[in-house]
Parts: C-alpha cells; sequence; structure tokens
C-alpha cells in the first residue's frame, strides 16, 4: 500500500513543504524513521531527531520552525494537531490494512439470520438462529454468534469471539480476539446440604455504539435485565465485568481489572490496571482508581483513590512514604524502649 504525500496531505487536510509526490509504503516513529516511511512530530522532546530521521514524509504542527537545515529528502506535512493527525492517519491505514468483505467457506449461516451488505464472515464462523448482522459488520475466522444477537453497522469482532444469545452490539465497536460476550454470571446459591445450585441467568448483555473490548475480556449476562456497556467505553485485555454491571460512557478501563456483580460506574471514569471492585457499589461519574487498587465501597463524583482497600490518593502517597521507613522506625523505637527499661532499672 503505497501514499504519496499529497494523498497524506488531502486525508488530513494539510498543507505540503517539499515534494508533493514523494511515496511511502509504511509508518515509523521519528527516531526511528527510513526511507519510504511517513512519521510525525508533536512531541518537543524528539525534535532533535527531524534533523537526522530518515523518514520519507513527517508530519508536523503547523507552527513548526526548524531551527536548522532538515535532510534534503524529507517532505513536510503542516497540519493543525500533529498527534491526532497521525493517529486519523494510523486509524485510516489499519482500516484499508483490514477492509475485508465477503462470505468465506466453510461457514454456517441459520436460515432464518440476516446478513446486511458489505459484511465479511470469516471461515469457520457460526451466526445463529434470527440473529441480524447489519452493513459492514466484520468478523473474524473461528466466531461463534449465538441465537437472536443483533450487530450494528460497521463493528468488528476479531478471531475466536463468543457472543452468546441476545447480546446486543451497537454500531462501530471493536472486539478484540478470545472475547466471551454474555457468558453466564456467577450466581449459585447454597442448600441444605451445602451444595451450590445454579441460579439461571436469563438477562442478556447489550453494548452501546463505539465501544472497544480488549482481547479475552469476558462480559457476563444479566441474571435479569441487562449488563449494560454504554456509549464509547473502552476496556482493555483481560477484563472481567460481572453480572448486571453497568458502565457508564467514555470510561476507560486498564487490563485484569475484575468488576463484581450489579455495580454500577459512572460516566469519564479512569480506572488503572488490576483494579479490584467488590458487588453493589455505586461509582459515580469522572472517578480515578490507580492501579492494583481494591475498592471495597461507593465512591462519590470525581474521587482519587489508591491502595487496598483504596481511600483518597494523596493520603495515600502520605501514607505510603511512613509505610517505607516502617522498619527504620520500628528500629527506633525498640532501641528507645531499651534505653528507657535501663533507666528504670538504675
Amino acid at each position: 500500500m503505497e501514499f504519496t504525500a499529497q494523498n497524506i496531505a488531502d486525508i488530513l487536510h494539510g498543507t505540503i513543504d517539499g515534494d508533493a509526490d514523494a511515496r511511502v509504503g509504511n509508518l515509523s516513529k521519528i527516531e526511528e524513521g527510513k526511507p519510504g516511511t511517513v512519521s510525525f512530530l508533536a512531541n518537543l522532546k524528539y525534535t532533535e531527531y527531524i534533523y537526522s530521521s530518515l523518514a520519507t514524509i513527517v508530519i508536523v504542527n503547523d507552527n513548526f520552525i526548524a531551527e536548522k537545515e532538515l535532510p534534503k529528502s524529507m517532505t513536510l506535512i503542516r497540519v493543525k494537531n500533529a498527534y491526532e493527525s497521525f493517529a486519523s492517519l494510523l486509524d485510516y491505514y489499519n482500516h484499508l490494512k483490514n477492509d475485508k468483505s465477503g462470505i468465506e467457506n466453510p461457514v454456517f449461516i441459520a436460515e432464518n439470520a440476516q446478513i446486511g451488505d458489505g459484511v465479511y464472515l470469516g471461515a469457520f464462523t457460526y451466526i445463529g438462529e434470527r440473529t441480524i448482522i447489519e452493513d459492514g459488520v466484520k468478523i473474524y475466522p473461528n466466531t461463534y454468534i449465538g441465537d437472536d444477537v443483533t450487530i450494528r453497522n460497521g463493528t468488528v469482532i476479531y478471531a475466536g469471539c463468543k457472543i452468546y444469545t441476545d447480546t446486543k452490539i451497537g454500531e462501530n465497536c471493536v472486539i478484540h480476539a478470545g472475547s466471551v460476550i454474555g457468558a453466564d454470571g456467577f450466581g449459585f446459591a447454597p442448600n441444605s446440604e451445602n451444595q451450590y445450585k445454579k441460579i439461571a441467568q436469563i438477562g442478556n448483555v447489550v453494548i452501546e455504539d463505539f465501544v472497544e473490548i480488549g482481547a479475552n475480556s469476558c462480559i457476563d449476562r444479566a441474571t435479569l435485565g441487562s449488563t449494560v456497556i454504554h456509549k464509547g467505553v473502552k476496556l482493555d485485555n483481560l477484563i472481567q465485568v460481572a453480572h448486571n454491571c453497568e458502565i457508564g460512557d467514555n470510561t476507560v478501563i486498564a487490563s485484569q481489572t475484575g468488576i463484581a456483580g450489579s455495580t454500577k460506574i459512572g460516566k469519564n471514569c479512569m480506572f488503572g490496571g488490576q483494579v479490584g471492585i467488590i458487588g453493589h457499589l455505586k461509582i459515580e461519574d469522572e472517578v480515578k482508581i490507580a492501579a492494583q487498587s481494591g475498592v471495597g465501597r461507593s465512591l462519590k463524583k470525581g474521587e482519587i483513590v489508591q491502595g487496598s482497600p483504596a481511600f483518597d490518593a494523596s493520603l495515600y502517597t502520605r501514607s505510603y512514604v511512613g509505610f517505607r521507613r516502617l522498619g527504620d522506625i520500628i528500629k527506633r523505637i525498640d532501641l528507645l524502649e531499651k534505653e528507657l527499661n535501663q533507666l528504670k532499672n538504675q
């Protein structure tokens, strides 16, 4: 796949300094630029690299002024925001690279399933009864889509995913390889013989538009009602969302986080990796939880917490300073006790 500087400038609505016919076929970091690649400069810490980079095209901010001579083979494309523009270019490139369509063989499609236009179904995909796959959906090989599922326009489901019965997935979502959406919630009731009887999980999972779910993540179906992932949520790899949870718009959650059942999470929250949250809590909007925190209470809007059990992050930082000195403090206390006992015995 080759692009000229003019092609890229048209995509990014930028202006060209240099050769409009300069051609590139790949992307690179500014410090690792090679001939035939396009790179970008957004962080001023990396400015020095532009003067030695071998990248053929570099995307820069409109206000970039070279302090010394640039390589003669380099063409600049000036844009309003180099970082955002390069991200847009990556997205465009990725879309072209993965722009598959058609139905491979073998594939099973139930007779009463509905398949839209421009759909890609990879080999060994299974599409269940009464399932609706809308226009432009891409489903990669070895994926199971159960009965009565709806997958709306432009969503991409990568290889090996399992989408259980009644799941509803919105437009332009991305579900990465190996994820399981709609498996039973962890519901069991002890009986008189101290055995556990399974509670049927008859709800579903609802995923709204523009959600991204990382590889090998699991979102459990509700016992009753729905487990809901709202618009714009981004989940990293290896995340567990239990039954009847709700995650609000544009919340982002890093890898290995586990959320227990019936917890409600608000909008625009940010959770670090390996966070654990117990069930039946309410986490309000704009909460931030630091990595490896254990949350055992509901959190108010805008709280920033850290630790296990988690509490105010600034207090945690001050407490941690004391904790690191705990060994020395114990030695000093032991020494003072020894001196005090000596004084008592005199």
